[in-house]
């Protein structure tokens, strides 16, 4: 006796199988082709934006709705900006290292939290400020001009510009060298 699929009656369970083997493994090949890709950009440090590049310094919002330029932030010292989500397992994992960082070099290189608006809200980015706090500014990314303008491909993105606002570092996930590029763009 034959075993029918009992979602589709007039296929054997063994078709149905190969059917949905057969139709996933093209997104499979190109999710395995990505990851590989983005492992061997991360480790040359071609993630998003090419250093080099001098990015549009967009108009954000500050947590209240207020404009933000991210020109205000270039022209003394390099700025390290982190592309984050209350959601980003990845951005929690290297927030310790921010604020390690932030408290050695922090008076010589500007930190920016850029929040992605992207499954959060601006109440929510707030009460995660409330229960884990920085001490340097979150900006809201309300229409994804930043995304946009380093071309972020994911949160835990970090760029950082040099005094001039050109792409000296792109880093993406929780085991980025945070320090080893801080101290990369103050030479």
């Amino acid at each position: 006796m034959r075993d029918f699929d009992r979602t589709n009656p007039g296929m054997l369970a063994g078709q149905r199988a190969a059917r949905v083997h057969r139709s996933t493994w093209p997104l499979a090949f190109v999710v395995l082709l990505w990851g590989s890709a983005l492992a061997n950009a991360q480790e040359y440090g071609e993630i998003g934006i090419a250093r080099g590049e001098k990015p549009e310094l967009v108009e954000l919002e500050d947590l209240e709705g207020n404009p933000v330029s991210l020109a205000q932030y270039v022209g003394e010292k390099p700025v390290l900006l982190e592309f984050w989500a209350t959601w980003c397992e990845n951005c929690r994992e290297l927030l310790p290292q921010m604020i390690d960082t932030y408290a050695r070099y922090g008076d010589r290189i500007e930190y920016v939290a850029i929040a992605v608006a992207v499954a959060q809200s601006r109440r929510s980015v707030k009460r995660r400020l409330e229960q884990e706090p920085v001490d340097y500014p979150t900006l809201w990314d309300t229409k994804g001009r930043a995304v946009r303008a380093f071309l972020a491909p994911s949160t835990s993105y970090i760029v950082i510009l040099d005094a001039s606002g050109t792409v000296v570092y792109t880093g993406i996930g929780p085991m980025q060298d945070i320090e080893a590029a801080v101290t990369l763009a103050l030479e």
